[in-house]
């Protein structure tokens, strides 16, 4: 049997999915979490064969918790299920240790097929979304200009996100310029907004 644990913060998809993976006969459903940090409480407590998970979600995304699963070197592969046809996404799951990325109209033929191919040791993304990634480039943000620009999102001042971010204003500033000038925004909220729509956030 592969054992699954599945994180998904609509409960209703989240059911849905679960049930369609029970009716394989080869998959059990040994955990279910409705936000990143409980996924990865269940990973560790259960090891499961895959972690089927969504990108955005409270708390960790599922780009976090696979990145801290690889971290970790647990023998759990992640299987990315979204909405979020955005290929900086896809780029950021594959250098978190993703294996798996497919979107939330595949038939679940597709699905249970990408999870065995995952669970073999192969990888499953979805062909399209494949080309785009190609196609759009790499993320020109650091690792800091993100966490800044996510904390901007929220409407936070500098003064704000350097306490957050153990930085002083001023580098929280230098930080959220130069992602603006990256991505050719005229501000940190046009920024956003440009990292947003990329999957780079």
């Amino acid at each position: 049997m592969i054992r699954i644990v599945i994180a998904e913060d609509q409960a209703m998809v989240m059911g849905a999915i679960a049930s369609l993976l029970t009716l394989e006969g080869d998959m059990t459903i040994v955990g279910r979490a409705l936000d990143g940090d409980t996924a990865l409480a269940l990973v560790r407590e259960y090891m499961p064969d895959i972690l089927l998970t969504d990108i955005e979600m409270p708390g960790r995304s599922g780009i976090d918790v696979a990145a801290a699963l690889s971290a970790e070197h647990l023998s759990t592969r992640v299987v990315i299920v979204t909405t979020f046809a955005r290929p900086g996404y896809l780029a950021r799951a594959r250098a978190a240790g993703v294996r798996g990325y497919l979107l939330k109209d595949t038939p679940v033929e597709r699905l249970a097929t990408a999870i065995r191919t995952v669970r073999g040791g192969g990888r499953a993304i979805d062909a399209d979304l494949a080309a785009e990634a190609w196609e759009a480039g790499p993320d020109p943000l650091t690792d800091r200009e993100r966490d800044a620009l996510r904390l901007a999102e929220e409407g936070l001042p500098n003064r704000e996100i350097g306490l957050r971010l153990s930085l002083s204003p001023g580098t929280v500033r230098n930080y959220l310029s130069e992602a603006a000038a990256k991505l050719g925004a005229a501000n940190r909220i046009e920024a956003g907004r440009i990292a947003r729509a990329n999957g780079w956030l």
